[in-house]
């Protein structure tokens, strides 16, 4: 079952690899065979992120904007779709948090 938080978490780890992949190319001068396993599994979990957010999107379960920033920006950096599902829940504990306007 596909959950909001379920996407953030995973989304989040999905950060975590990309800096450890980025790390161990940099920072380790393409240690072997860490670069490859990483980025292997970088590869694979954008696809299944990017596939699991539209169609998230679609079920109105997330908004096309976080869906976006996964499936089209995560290729680049998965960062920018870990920053818009940060973004998009505190925007709903703010819209829960306010008090309900009587009209």
């Amino acid at each position: 079952m596909i959950t909001f938080r379920r996407l953030e978490c995973v989304s989040i780890v999905h950060s975590l690899i990309y800096f450890c992949l980025l790390f161990s190319w940099l920072g380790l001068h393409n240690r072997q065979p860490e670069t490859v396993i990483l980025g292997y599994t970088h590869g694979c979990l954008w696809i299944i992120m990017a596939l699991a957010c539209l169609y998230a999107a679609r079920m109105r379960i997330i908004p096309l904007r976080v869906a976006v920033a996964v499936a089209v920006l995560g290729g680049i950096g998965p960062f920018f779709g870990t920053v818009e599902f940060i973004r998009e829940e505190r925007r709903r504990s703010r819209v829960d948090s306010e008090p309900a306007s009587s009209a």
